[in-house]
């Protein structure tokens, strides 16, 4: 069995790394636009804040990927998909066959409609090349404002203060943090805490011009207000890359549109990670790449697993703030039952959202403390009817509901 695979992050190198542990014989080729080997994500935050040397992004040591018989090829873009054929075309260097292709070509940062983005200073952090071309530009340590209040604006501006810039501005649209893991409450405190760390917020702003002659200077916003500004980081959001699955005939819409099983509407093609689309959701999460990449491996080897989705989980990686928000925080009709504890003198938020008595979705700030146990809890749907009077109290013990 010949696999190719379309990229080699996270949900690319997972799937070969899977097909590997169950088929001895597979021949599996990956090709790669990046000219690096697989890193996590992650460790580009990390990288950015000075924290660890480049040498420390990688996820595997050298050689790893010649002694797993894994073929990477790195630098190559593929730039067709015969679908007849059942071959995929190397730019410059022709075709190669396959038994079944596996597309991971993740996502592109999205950059919204604002006139002066093509100026000297605009960045995205997407790839470990963006980090480095961001950390050289920084060594004028100029103003930055980043656009974007999600996770990785918020990383990204804690990372640049690390660093020891002192002029960082998130520009957020909406008017909370994290609008879509936290509520009101908890990207309150968050803010607090951020703010003590250096960070300064614009929120409820919408730019609408980047200024600069041939480099940026500055910000415009729509209610005529100004910022400025000598970098601008646009943290706004991803847009996966389905171009190369929609010029073959492969159904695409906001993804390219996988089963449950991950296959495209092509027989011998399947998708994971930011680039797929199951369900009508694009998760853009870390834990359903790695679940799409370990299930869509099986199914080709011939083991069937079903993919059932992924609860969303995310976690705020800023040194000295804890948070994680899972599943559905925010409830937009009245059939949940919400749970609540607030410490602000210790800055502690912790919300539990419950329908029929079951966890669908949690916010945890301020403490690490049963992070664990609520994440099992929303994922195997326990009844909490009997524990909703101290559940949220420091001192729950959680090996109670867990042995029910």
């Amino acid at each position: 069995m010949r696999v190719v695979i379309v990229g080699n992050g996270l949900a690319g190198t997972m799937a070969g790394k899977t097909i590997r542990e169950l088929d001895s014989a597979a021949e599996i080729i990956i090709f790669s636009q990046e000219r690096h080997h697989y890193y996590p994500r992650p460790n580009l935050i990390d990288l950015l804040a000075g924290l660890i040397s480049l040498e420390k992004v990688f996820a595997f040591p050298e050689g790893w990927a010649e002694r797993q018989r894994l073929q990477v090829n790195l630098g190559k873009k593929i730039t067709k998909i015969d679908p007849v054929k059942l071959a995929v075309e190397v730019e410059k260097e022709g075709w190669v066959d396959f038994d079944y292709l596996i597309l991971a070509t993740g996502a592109d940062p999205f950059f919204p409609l604002i006139p002066g983005l093509d100026k000297k200073g605009i960045f995205a952090i997407r790839s470990l090349d963006d980090v480095l071309e961001l950390i050289e530009y920084l060594q004028s340590r100029p103003e930055i404002v980043i656009l974007g209040g999600g996770l990785l604006g918020l990383e990204v501006a804690r990372a640049l203060c690390q660093r020891g810039l002192e002029r960082v501005t998130v520009v957020e649209f909406f008017n909370r943090l994290l609008p879509k893991q936290l509520d009101e409450a908890g990207a309150a405190l968050l803010q607090t805490q951020l703010e003590k760390m250096g960070i300064k917020f614009l929120l409820g702003k919408e730019a609408v011009e980047i200024l600069g002659d041939d480099s940026v200077s500055g910000v415009r916003f729509k209610d005529g207000s100004l910022c400025q500004a000598g970098a601008v980081i646009v943290a706004s959001g991803i847009r996966p890359r389905t171009e190369l699955a929609s010029a073959s005939g492969i159904k695409c819409s906001r993804g390219v549109v996988v089963d449950d099983y991950l296959r495209t509407s092509h027989p011998r093609v399947y998708a994971a990670g930011d680039v797929a689309e199951h369900r009508g959701r694009v998760y853009g999460l870390i834990p359903a790449a790695f679940d799409q990449a370990r299930t869509l491996a099986y199914n080709l080897c011939g083991q069937i697993r079903k993919y059932e989705g992924t609860i969303p989980a995310n976690t705020l990686k800023v040194a000295g703030i804890y948070l994680t928000s899972i599943g559905i925080v925010s409830p937009e009709d009245g059939n949940y039952e919400i749970l609540t504890r607030q410490d602000q003198e210790a800055g502690i938020y912790k919300k539990l959202v419950l329908k029929n008595d079951i966890c669908v979705g949690a916010i945890w700030f301020g403490t690490k403390k049963g992070v664990q146990e609520i994440s099992r809890i929303i994922q195997f749907r326990k009844n909490l009817s009997r524990f909703k009077e101290d559940i949220l109290e420091e001192k729950f013990d959680f090996s109670r509901l867990m042995e029910e």
